[in-house]
């Protein structure tokens, strides 16, 4: 089978596990309302349990938990984990947070619902797909789910500063839809986008969502090159800000569908 894009490694998906991400994961947008609620009505069959996988903070999983059985939630971060577990509903009975890589951690199947929220991509596929082919209910789905900012003025300028201070010197744009349906490890079946939803963050916040994603770790950076970076954004988006706050407008989406076995050329 082709390999995943090197700039998708384990190496790079490790950068997780880092603290300084963890500290700062939540001040990602959150998923829309209706994201969350499109997913609950996409679980049909019986048992109505989720397994959350690549859960990080259980930004779906908490969300998920009041809307079904139970939710395993599945991260390789055990400071991810510690961290879901003091937020919202991380200590709702219903969910069960679970250490360790997907590909290798005993799980109690069957679900009725597979949900990646912005975390598929760092796994391998080759495993992973068939593996969920497996746990899946007859009825049930994978979900790829993301969420982000539509188009600002200030993109173009961003997202050069990002790849000249990004520590994956890797990264090159993709589709991963298009990567699993090449290997024929998934097949679309459907899709949505939310309406955009107006969002406001402070200055400092925005600062800190970039560096919960990938490439951009202070511990991996330094503080000198962060610091350099944090100054930079300020500078690009200073015009856009009114009072310390920028107004954004996130969208969420999610693709579902059927998890295949894949071939071999």
């Amino acid at each position: 089978m082709e390999p995943k894009p090197s700039h998708l490694g384990l190496k790079y998906a490790e950068q997780f596990q880092d603290r300084s991400i963890v500290d700062v994961y939540h001040h990602r947008a959150p998923y829309a309302d209706t994201l969350i609620e499109t997913l609950i009505n996409l679980v049909i069959d019986e048992p109505r349990v989720v397994l959350d996988v690549g859960c990080g903070t259980g930004d779906l999983a908490r969300r998920l938990v009041h809307g079904v059985e139970r939710v395993d939630a599945v991260d390789f971060s055990p400071a991810m984990l510690e961290k879901g577990r003091s937020l919202p509903n991380g200590d709702h009975p219903g969910l069960r947070w679970l250490y360790g890589r997907v590909e290798e951690i005993a799980l109690q199947p069957a679900y009725a619902l597979i949900t990646a929220g912005e975390s598929l991509h760092w796994m391998e596929w080759d495993i992973v797909c068939p593996l969920f082919e497996r746990l899946l209910t007859p009825n049930g789905y994978l979900v790829i789910a993301g969420r982000g900012f539509e188009k600002n003025p200030w993109d173009t300028e961003l997202f050069a500063l990002i790849n000249e201070f990004s520590t994956n010197k890797e990264f090159k744009r993709y589709n991963l839809i298009d990567e699993l349906e090449r290997r024929e490890l998934f097949e679309a079946q459907g899709s949505f986008v939310s309406a955009p939803v107006s969002y406001i963050q402070d200055i400092e916040a925005y600062l800190k969502s970039y560096h919960s994603r990938n490439g951009l770790s202070r511990e991996r950076m330094g503080d000198v090159a962060a610091d350099r970076f944090d100054e930079g954004v300020r500078e690009i988006i200073g015009p856009y800000t009114q009072d310390g706050f920028l107004t954004l407008s996130i969208v969420s989406s999610m693709v579902w569908g059927q998890p295949g076995p894949g071939f071999v050329k």
